[in-house]
């Protein structure tokens, strides 16, 4: 098996290399970044730290980070066609597609006499996005052969592209990409319209204040989101972040609790806290109201990230991909539980309080009962898109309703309506 060399930069600087084959590789820091950043600093991963001796016991783990980059499903499987490669062969996806990921770190080939290469854009008018959102299977995520440098993490379709200058444009050799573009989904057509107006019931919590509009592009409907793991004012744009599957050393699936128990909500509070952090605490419990109220079943913990900026500090990222879903055939169950609690239909705000709790934080209480009552006054002015799900605002009020009333959130009124 192909032994590779990756070389891993972030903010501008070498953190060092991962090496090895696509069964097994390991990271190891470099002398430089340990100095700059510090011994034992998580500025890439909580999984990752840098260290002056790589300790084999830990190598799954660290393994385990990287494989995150990649995404899931078919997603991966087109990006690997896309390659001439399998879709277990992580290290040889990440040596081709590592220059544009989630966050700000870059993985390229040390090996590959070709890299780094130069960073450059492709020019798109409406019908050429239209063409890249369509042809999802030939140009995986947007990648074009040869120059596709770019992979994100996740199941659902989607293209990454850079809005510069007023146009759009593919990205390629590792230029940073500044928007996500979800399509209309086979079989789930009210899926992104639904996910619009759970964005906007966010906004109404502080939870996010980057751009997601619903933007037709010659006749193809995308929703366009706009990256909050981007910065202009940083090294390459990039601003890095990590989902707590790759901080709590958790792998594809096991972001569900139930498969596996490495991700609890407690223990992605326990990153906050641990440092102090009561606004990242404040947050993510505003988050997790906002995802009972809303029926946003799918909460998983590769839909809660953080963001590590240059100067160590650490905080929760803004929330994303909030959509509400209990009207969906599903079991019904939230993807992290809830006090222990899975059914949706069963949780009551005291259950949201009692988690709260159990993170140490002291107001829950008042926390948790603001943000749900930010939820019920947002639902009374906005109006969802008429194309996302019939009576979805209807649901939503009625969970909240019921949560605030001190009842389970509960479906039996509007399973009737339907």
């Amino acid at each position: 098996m192909t032994e590779r060399l990756l070389a891993v930069e972030l903010y501008g600087m070498r953190l060092g290399v991962v090496t090895g084959d696509d069964r097994r590789f390991d990271f190891e820091s470099e002398r430089g970044a340990i100095e700059s950043f510090g011994l034992g600093s998580t500025v890439l991963s909580e999984s990752v730290p840098l260290t002056v001796v790589t300790r084999p016991a830990g190598w799954k783990r660290r393994q385990n980070y990287f494989i995150e980059l990649l995404p899931e499903g078919e997603q991966r499987e087109w990006l690997a066609a896309e390659a001439g490669l399998r879709p277990w062969q992580h290290l040889s996806l990440l040596a081709a597609f590592g220059r544009d990921v989630a966050g700000a770190v870059q993985l390229w080939d040390l090996h590959d006499p070709g890299e780094p290469r130069t960073p450059r854009l492709r020019p798109l008018d409406d019908s050429g996005v239209a063409e890249v959102l369509r042809n999802r299977r030939a140009m995986p995520l947007g990648n074009v052969p040869g120059g596709g440098k770019s992979s994100l993490v996740g199941v659902q379709p989607k293209v990454v592209l850079a809005r510069a200058r007023g146009t759009w444009n593919g990205v390629e050799d590792g230029y940073p990409s500044t928007h996500i573009l979800k399509p209309i989904p086979e079989g789930h057509p009210a899926l992104i319209f639904n996910e619009e107006y759970g964005s906007r019931l966010a906004r109404a919590l502080g939870l996010l204040d980057y751009e997601v509009v619903l933007t037709d592009f010659a006749g193809e409907t995308a929703l366009v989101i706009e990256r909050y793991d981007r910065d202009a004012a940083l090294p390459d744009g990039r601003l890095h972040q990590e989902d707590m599957n790759q901080a709590l050393g958790a792998q594809g699936n096991e972001k569900y609790q139930r498969l596996g128990g490495k991700v609890t909500l407690r223990r992605i509070a326990q990153v906050f806290s641990s440092r102090g952090d009561a606004d990242s605490l404040t947050r993510l419990a505003r988050l997790v109201a906002l995802s009972v109220a809303t029926g946003n079943l799918d909460a998983h913990a590769k839909n809660v990230s953080m963001i590590h900026r240059p100067d160590g500090r650490v905080t929760l990222a803004p929330a994303y991909d909030i959509v509400p879903q209990a009207h969906e055939s599903n079991d019904g169950e939230m993807a992290l539980a809830v006090n222990d609690r899975y059914l949706h239909a069963a949780i009551t705000a005291e259950d949201l309080i009692s988690e709260v709790k159990g993170w140490g934080v002291v107001d829950a209480r008042a926390i948790v009962l603001d943000a749900l009552d930010r939820v019920a006054r947002a639902v009374e002015t906005l109006e969802p898109d008429p194309r996302a799900h019939p009576g979805v605002a209807e649901d939503v009020a009625e969970f909240t309703r019921n949560l605030l009333r001190g009842d389970p959130a509960g479906r039996a009124a509007s399973a009737a309506r339907r």
